[in-house]
């Protein structure tokens, strides 16, 4: 793959569907591969293929969609280096950039204007050995850590861990129900019993078109 490229599976222009900016236009950039298999992933079709896109051809295309929020996901993002790259210039483009991640991987050269949302991976998912602790030494107030929860023992977990860590000293933390596996209701519930400093969410997007991909 060229110097200035990127494997890119799409990007599209919708309503952002979870965390401090839920319901504003933002423009998506969906990278392909990732390095983990979480049991609950909804975006298994980013795992390959993809098409190959040069960085600036991005840039236009961000720019003619014309959203001030940029969504950077996959898959895991992380895994293509040039995507420091890409973020770098959209950030020097004026944008609003968030980073999606597992946390699997470094964020400590991540740009510092670019807003992270790091996904700490619980039990449930399979993956919970891939939580890179390091990486939270790196969140700021204007990150995001989110735990996707699949059940009654993951919520205990994700619970524990973020008091452990302090994480909700360091940043917003984000507590979604999987969908399909745990009503939101019960999540809801738990979090009002326990008392967590913690912003409960669900995924707009999914309650509004589903699995559809380029939603």
């Amino acid at each position: 793959m060229l110097k200035d490229t990127l494997r890119i599976t799409e990007i599209f222009y919708s309503l952002q569907g979870e965390g401090k900016t839920t319901g504003l236009p933002t423009t998506f950039i969906r990278l392909t591969g990732c390095p983990l298999r979480c049991g609950y992933c909804d975006t298994e079709y980013a795992f390959h293929g993809g098409e190959t896109w040069r960085i600036d051809d991005i840039l236009q295309e961000v720019g003619q969609l014309g959203a001030h929020y940029i969504n950077v996901t996959g898959g895991e993002p992380l895994a293509q280096q040039r995507v420091h790259d890409l973020m770098k210039q959209l950030c020097d483009a004026g944008y609003h950039v968030f980073l999606e991640t597992s946390g699997a991987l470094d964020v400590s050269t991540v740009d510092p204007r670019v807003f992270k949302v790091l996904d700490v991976k619980t039990p449930a998912s399979g993956e919970v050995d891939k939580n890179r602790m390091d990486n939270f030494q790196y969140l700021t107030k204007q990150d995001q850590v989110k735990y996707v929860i699949c059940d009654h023992a993951d919520y205990q977990w994700s619970a524990e861990h973020m008091l452990d860590n302090q994480l909700n000293k360091k940043c917003d933390v984000l507590f979604s129900p999987v969908q399909d596996k745990l009503p939101a209701t019960e999540l809801a519930d738990w979090v009002i019993k326990d008392k967590l400093p913690v912003r409960f969410q669900i995924q707009l997007h999914k309650h509004l078109w589903g699995d559809a991909p380029g939603k």
